[in-house]
């Protein structure tokens, strides 16, 4: 179930600057927000969630910001918020009570953005659930936030980040989209699977620094990019409310249906 935040900006409060790297921020936000309605319902989103084999699934992710007017410092690697309002798409795969729980809890909310230097303050001015397309099997999609494909590449945990265009790429979605679906339903999926994966652009490379400045800082490399996407219905759905790829819930591989 997916929903549009807007967002009013309190330039007063802090100021209208947020360090480039953004998502770490939001998804704290995300939780902090869900612990002020129900503790447990948090806990168990952070550190259970659904879980296959020991790993742990939280069936949600977001978009970046959609802001009208921003410009950019390189020099200080920060985001100017330059109009008063911007949007945020949340998508949350559970749909049983979601759509009141999420809206209870997120309206009329206030919260700060950012690191210690540079934050912003918003307020949540609406939120609006948006309608589910209907799902076909073949569909074309594009990126709202990169896609993460992450491959362990040894023992001392440095990790390979493939491009979407790697052979290797379609194996690691489909095994994805397989994990959630079985930690969702709890069951392994059975049906006959039909997949294909096609890249339709040049995908452009984002790198992420999480926790900048601490000593948990981490980089996280996606890709933007269209794509067509053959697969069964079901298994398209839980690509759309949670994401293509890997560490949906940190905000990567939010997608739309793309026309062009």
């Amino acid at each position: 179930m997916r929903f549009k935040v807007t967002l009013n900006i309190d330039k007063q409060a802090f100021g209208n600057s947020i360090p480039i790297n953004y998502q770490y921020e939001q998804s704290a936000v995300i939780y902090k927000i869900l612990s002020q309605a129900s503790t447990n319902y948090a806990t168990w989103l952070h550190d259970n969630g659904f879980t296959v084999e020991d790993k742990q699934f939280k069936l949600f992710t977001y978009s970046r910001f959609y802001i009208p007017r921003y410009t950019i410092d390189k020099e200080n690697s920060l985001l100017i918020i330059n109009s008063d309002t911007m949007e945020w798409s949340v998508s949350f795969l559970p749909e049983e009570s979601t759509e009141k729980f999420i809206q209870g809890v997120f309206m009329n909310q206030t919260f700060q953005l950012g690191n210690k230097k540079n934050k912003i303050q918003c307020g949540v001015k609406s939120i609006e659930v948006l309608p589910t397309p209907p799902f076909e099997d073949e569909m074309r999609f594009e990126t709202l936030s990169p896609i993460c494909i992450a491959l362990r590449r040894d023992e001392g945990g440095r990790t390979d980040y493939l491009s979407p265009e790697d052979p290797r790429a379609k194996e690691s979605i489909l095994h994805s989209l397989l994990n959630r679906y079985e930690a969702f339903h709890g069951k392994p999926y059975s049906n006959k699977i039909d997949f294909d994966f096609k890249v339709l652009n040049k995908p452009k490379p984002v790198l992420i620094t999480f926790k900048a400045g601490t000593l948990e800082e981490s980089k996280v490399k996606g890709y933007m990019c269209r794509f067509d996407i053959r697969l069964n219905k079901d298994l398209m759905k839980i690509m759309y409310e949670s994401g293509i790829g890997m560490k949906g819930s940190q905000g990567w591989g939010m997608v739309k249906i793309s026309k062009k």
